[in-house]
């Protein structure tokens, strides 16, 4: 009752309370609408209170990738799992923690897969979007949704916003893309200004890849043969449409958002006789959402209100007619999601503000499985937070009640209720009054719900798992400094050191029949990390350079069972070291980047033996592009080449990635 109580307060304060100055989705809008001209993106401030890291304008535009997933990569303590080529999956771990620890949020609203919490960030692309953040423990304001606190890391995408030159009505950009393993890849982007305070987008998106790219393949003791990966093609569309206004003291936003995919799982290359990788399972998805987003202020109060509804469908088929090695497989599955979120802050003073929060979610899944118990759920997160700001001291707290309940259609089949309060406190200080030196710190409890899968999957799911704990400790620093002579224009540094405990590791462990599995609570993992970040802009004449450096050294043990013999080991896929560089250059009307990244060694298994060991991978790749004015329109020509030095590697085991491969991009602006 009192949980109840405390979140109709919430929703009733939350029409009242609300912050003038806090501008939508985290960021000043008129940042957002200036961001594409920007050449020389930071890491984020040096004010953050939590480490977060952007990728954004024409620094992102510039790199030689095609989605979100591949963008991340270039952020330090991130483990990306792709399972090969343009169509595989491909998911985030932030810091080791685990994928179903990271909130992916789309223009401020949390993407959801009650199925099995999983965001597969390869469906998202490059092509509308303005900038890419990742935040470890949460965003360093008080002022936003309850989900926004939910989250050990979280991913924040924003796609651009409408922008007008002065007496013009319309944009209109073409684009296409084509390169290695026959990609296609069409777009348009239209945007239309409807009146002084409204404008609207259109964007529309088709890739078409057949997937099939030559791999060196190790039948015992060596990359002896070489092969072609199959069922790997993808068929995609894309439609996304946009409503932005401004309203007096506030703005507002409405995305409508649709997907639909065929593609091929090429699966894993695990055969010894040469010519034998036929992989046959095929996958369709068609997801769609609307969502829309407000703030409006009050004088020292105001609103943030946000609301969803999501529709995904998906169907998969294993036929051992094509490939006599699978199982037979078709099923389709339907997840449907309702949310809808109040938030309010309250500027006390200059020193003091304070906030308070409220989601309600609802989600169901069905499938056309056996037995299938056909959960639903409701969840309930409300969310008290608190600022102090002394200049050079600044302090946040915040706490998050989270009330969960499902509901089965099978009789006794539902796990409860569950209900939860976790904290989070997070510190900077500026010690130095000549300097741009800031030295912070946060610790934070939070936990994640059991899937949908895990707890009613038929013959798998286990209604009885414990929630899954993670608790965060970190202690950083991060310096900047601005010249205004010399070569180096601007230098940022960032440090931190990290140390992570997950309790109760949900996992899938096989029963007396290799083919049912069940989820089981089993582990306790401690992760010790280093991060080292930075950036640099340089002026050379007439050539402006920009320069990013990330590193990573991670210690991520599982001491569940000191019985064990694999007790203290490294966890599957942690490498010990890992890094990025990028290096961009403008002259004139050229441009170039180039990028590296690096991946450690590691194990593909908890058991850390010689036949677990996964070799450490890196990839050189470089882009050019050349802007051509003709008249009203502007042309832009980009040539890249990924892998350059034919790097035959893995990020998952048995999941060969592709060659050195290419691709001619060209996009007009009217």
């Amino acid at each position: 009752m009192i949980a109840r109580y405390i979140h109709l307060c919430v929703l009733f304060a939350a029409a009242v309370v609300f912050r003038g100055a806090t501008p939508l989705y985290g960021q000043p809008s008129d940042s957002v609408r200036r961001i594409e001209t920007v050449t020389v993106t930071a890491l984020k401030s040096q004010t953050d209170v939590i480490p977060a890291q952007t990728l954004a304008g024409e620094e992102l535009q510039r790199l030689s990738v095609v989605s979100v997933a591949d963008a991340i990569r270039y952020f330090s303590g991130v483990q990306i799992k792709d399972y090969g080529g343009v169509g595989g999956l491909k998911t985030v771990n932030i810091r080791s923690m685990g994928t179903q620890h990271v909130g992916v949020f789309y223009d401020g609203v949390q993407l959801g897969n009650a199925q099995n919490g999983q965001i597969d960030l390869g469906r998202f692309s490059l092509d509308n979007m303005e900038a890419v953040s990742l935040h470890n423990g949460q965003k360093s304001t008080i002022f936003q949704s309850a989900k926004d606190f939910a989250s050990a890391g979280s991913v924040y995408m924003t796609t651009r916003r409408p922008t007008f030159d002065e007496g013009k009505r319309n944009n209109l950009r073409l684009s296409l893309k084509a390169g290695s393993f026959e990609t296609v890849n069409p777009s348009a982007l239209w945007e239309r200004r409807l009146g002084r305070r409204a404008d609207a987008s259109l964007n529309a998106e088709y890739m078409y890849t057949s997937g099939r790219y030559r791999f060196s393949y190790c039948k015992r003791a060596g990359y002896d043969t070489t092969e072609t990966r199959r069922n790997g093609d993808v068929r995609a569309l894309r439609v996304e449409g946009g409503l932005f206004g401004k309203i007096e003291n506030g703005e507002w936003r409405t995305k409508l958002y649709l997907y639909d995919s065929e593609r091929g799982y090429p699966g894993a290359s695990v055969r010894e006789e040469p010519g034998k990788f036929r992989h046959e399972d095929r996958q369709w998805d068609r997801s769609f959402f609307a969502q829309s987003s407000l703030r409006k202020t009050f004088g020292r109060a105001g609103l943030q209100l946000s609301a969803k509804y999501a529709n995904d469908w998906l169907h998969y088929l294993s036929d051992p007619r094509l490939d006599v090695t699978t199982m037979y497989v078709d099923n389709s599955y339907r997840q449907q999601e309702g949310y809808f979120s109040a938030a309010g802050e309250f500027v006390a003073s200059d020193l003091w503000r304070c906030s308070l929060s409220s989601d309600v979610q609802y989600n169901t899944l069905k499938a056309d499985l056996t037995g299938f118990a056909f959960p639903s759920r409701l969840a309930s997160l409300t969310a008290a937070a608190t600022e102090l700001d002394l200049k050079r001291f600044r302090v946040q707290g915040s706490l998050l009640y989270t009330f969960v309940r499902d509901h089965t259609e099978a009789p006794g089949a539902s796990a409860g209720d569950r209900n939860e309060w976790t904290p989070t406190v997070a510190a900077t200080l500026h010690p130095l009054r000549n300097a741009d030196l800031n030295i912070r710190a946060f610790y934070k409890r939070i936990f994640r719900m059991p899937t949908l899968n895990d707890l009613y999957y038929t013959f798998i799911g286990n209604k009885n798992l414990a929630l899954e704990y993670t608790t965060q400790y970190d202690l950083g620093a991060v310096y900047s400094k601005n010249f205004r002579t010399g070569a180096l224009r601007r230098v940022e540094l960032q440090a931190d050191a990290y140390f992570n405990r997950v309790w109760d590791k949900i996992i899938a462990m096989p029963t007396s029949n290799q083919f049912q599995w069940t989820m089981l609570n089993l582990g306790y993992v401690e992760i010790r990390g280093i991060e080292f970040a930075a950036q640099g802009s340089w002026q050379a004449g007439s050539i402006a350079l920009t320069s990013r450096l990330n590193y990573t050294y991670q210690k991520a043990q599982d001491f569940t069972d000191p019985a064990d013999e694999w007790y203290g080991g490294q966890i599957p896929y942690i490498p010990w070291h890992g890094g990025s560089a990028i290096l961009g250059a403008t002259y004139g009307a050229w441009d170039a980047n180039y990028s590296f990244i690096y991946t450690g060694e590691r194990y593909s298994s908890r058991a850390n033996i010689p036949e677990n060991h996964a070799q450490p991978w890196y990839t050189h790749d470089m882009s050019v592009s050349r802007r051509i004015a003709l008249r009203k329109t502007t042309l832009r020509l980009t040539a890249e080449v990924n892998n350059i030095l034919n790097r035959q590697y893995e990020v998952v085991q048995c999941y060969p990635m592709p060659g050195t491969n290419f691709k001619i991009k060209i996009t007009m602006t009217l």
